[in-house]
């Protein structure tokens, strides 16, 4: 592949796709019953040279919604009183419509035509994501319906690694176990190591694909 073949936008690496990492913390595992208390997405962005790199923040802590189950095991883990004035949570739909914003923006300014979440046990994050639209009525869902993609496969690809904390150990990131399980630092931490990967992938020349010998 020649030079003026290659494109370095972000649009064409991921098939249109507008990758968003998302952490979200909850009040169990149940998607339809128990709350969002927490979330946190980082849109990413490709420089000149085609190389993913960390973009823009939004980050809140969640009103549980009304009727909402809160398991005390949960919250034991994620360490989360929702009863904390201090938090300064905000109500579902206000968190939603501000990430949401975000993220057409972002679909916008980078000619993509539609979100992806990136997140590190995808299935889990997504399922909450999509549940919170639902019962927030959103009516312009930015993101796919079902695709994502999951740091914790692809780290078990690259490093050998599905825990966060050890993939991001053995990628040279630096990760605080007492920071974890907050929806933003564990989003930062996300993005970083999916970064890395996607980049780790161009420099050993995975990255632009060579048209040439794949029509061969």
């Amino acid at each position: 592949m020649s030079e003026s073949t290659i494109s370095n936008k972000l649009c064409d690496r991921f098939r249109n796709f507008y990758p968003v990492v998302i952490d979200i913390e909850t009040s169990g595992f149940d998607c339809k019953n128990n709350a969002v208390l927490e979330i946190a997405a980082i849109s990413l962005k490709m420089n000149a040279e085609g190389w993913l790199n960390v973009d823009q923040k939004i980050h809140f802590h969640v009103n549980p919604f009304e009727g909402a189950i809160l398991e005390p095991a949960a919250l034991a883990f994620n360490g989360i009183d929702p009863t904390n004035p201090l938090r300064g949570a905000v109500d579902e739909p206000v968190a939603l419509e501000a990430i949401f914003k975000m993220v057409r923006q972002g679909i916008k300014d980078q000619n993509c035509n539609r979100a992806v979440i990136v997140a590190h046990n995808a299935h889990f994050d997504h399922s909450f994501l999509m549940a919170a639209a639902e019962r927030c009525k959103v009516k312009r869902n930015p993101f796919h319906p079902f695709a994502t993609f999951d740091t914790a496969s692809l780290a078990g690809l690259v490093y050998g690694q599905t825990v966060l904390a050890k993939a991001c150990e053995t990628a040279q990131i630096p990760f605080d176990q007492k920071e974890a399980h907050s929806a933003l630092y564990d989003t930062e931490k996300t993005a970083i190591l999916f970064c890395e990967m996607v980049n780790r992938w161009k420099s050993l020349g995975g990255w632009p694909l060579n048209q040439d010998s794949n029509n061969n």
